[in-house]
């Protein structure tokens, strides 16, 4: 569960599309009269399904990757794009509903770059189709004959990114066979992986190009109202274990005090168990000033039924992402029962 989705809902309320007040956090529990909405037993056809869904208000596609330098230094990448519908109707013309907003990242133990881009549907400005797999906005792009072996791109003001990804594993299906609820209420959004690609390129950063390898998660997901209007935020951990395992998993903060918990525990073969609220447990053991934010940068995880029980710590706890909504992700490092790596995202802390 990621903030992609409250970016693309703050521009749906700037547009008036949302509600004066907003439901959830970002709006993200608004009513979405009119749209497509997830339902129990997808049936996901690939590679269509690797392209956009504008029967749904909001999806969308999204990249992390933990890397080291020649010098064994570690970097963060992030990129994403985002689709959103002011509109539950589709049109290729310039009267197209559809709002895409982009966002790249590259984070270090002492520095964190960030950039983002908007662009309106119908332009050719943005856009995805499936095969041959080319997700866009401007000169940002990931493409690739197929969605197993991709280019990705991206440069700010003070950094660039050229790395080329392999697939070294199948896809995973979070939840229901990707049926992924978020709420007791019943919110839900469709949710499959790539988190088995094998990363080679280069940064290049001020003081200059940097040689990088490592590994990335690739997140593909879509709904039309995945929240409900009493959550507020949410903690989202990405997890890859020395051993070969790996660790999606989520917490949603409810306006009482309580949580909505998810995840997923993926085996080296992809192989999955769906874990059920209560079943992943997060608690901040650290708190950042970021900005004059209260920020938790340091997590205890646990999953009691695989033995789990880590320290996950964020590499650069500065790692605020100052963009149209504010919010905090970054790369982290596990210890503890287990050791590894992956990455982390909070909302709702302002």
């Amino acid at each position: 569960m990621n903030v992609r989705a409250a970016l693309l809902v703050t521009l749906l309320a700037v547009a008036g599309a949302l509600p004066a007040v907003a439901q959830g956090f970002a709006g993200m529990g608004s009513e979405a009269e009119g749209f497509a909405t997830p339902t129990p037993e997808p049936q996901f056809s690939f590679p269509a399904d690797h392209a956009a869904h504008p029967a749904y208000r909001i999806e969308w596609w999204y990249l992390t990757a933990n890397m080291r330098g020649p010098d064994g230094t570690a970097y963060g990448l992030q990129w994403t794009l985002f689709r959103s519908a002011l509109a539950p109707y589709s049109t290729q013309d310039w009267d197209s509903p559809q709002i895409w907003f982009g966002n790249a990242a590259v984070t270090s133990a002492n520095a964190h770059y960030t950039s983002e881009r908007f662009a309106r549907g119908g332009t050719g400005q943005a856009g995805v189709t499936a095969a041959p797999f080319n997700a866009w906005i401007d000169e940002w792009h990931m493409r690739g004959d197929s969605f197993d072996a991709l280019q990705l791109r991206a440069a700010g003001p003070e950094f660039s990114y050229d790395v080329s990804l392999q697939a070294k594993g199948p896809l995973v299906f979070h939840g229901a066979d990707g049926y992924s609820v978020k709420s007791q209420q019943g919110q839900a959004s469709y949710y499959y992986s790539q988190p088995f690609f094998e990363l080679t390129g280069t940064l290049t950063l001020p003081e200059g190009d940097i040689a990088v390898t490592g590994t990335a998660w690739l997140d593909r997901e879509w709904s039309s109202q995945p929240l409900a209007a009493d959550q507020t935020g949410w903690d989202w951990f990405s997890i890859s274990f020395e051993e070969g395992q790996k660790l999606m998993g989520f917490r949603l903060r409810q306006a009482d005090g309580s949580y909505y918990t998810s995840g997923t525990w993926i085996l080296r073969d992809g192989t999955t168990t769906a874990l059920q609220n209560g079943s992943f447990d997060a608690t901040p053991l650290a708190i950042s000033d970021v900005d004059g934010r209260q920020v938790p940068t340091n997590w205890q995880v646990r999953v009691p039924a695989y033995g789990v029980d880590i320290k996950v710590s964020a590499v650069n706890p500065k790692a605020w992402m100052d963009m149209a909504v504010p919010y905090w992700e970054g790369p982290v490092q596990v210890s503890g029962s287990h050791s590894g790596k992956g990455y982390l995202e909070m909302t709702g802390y302002e």
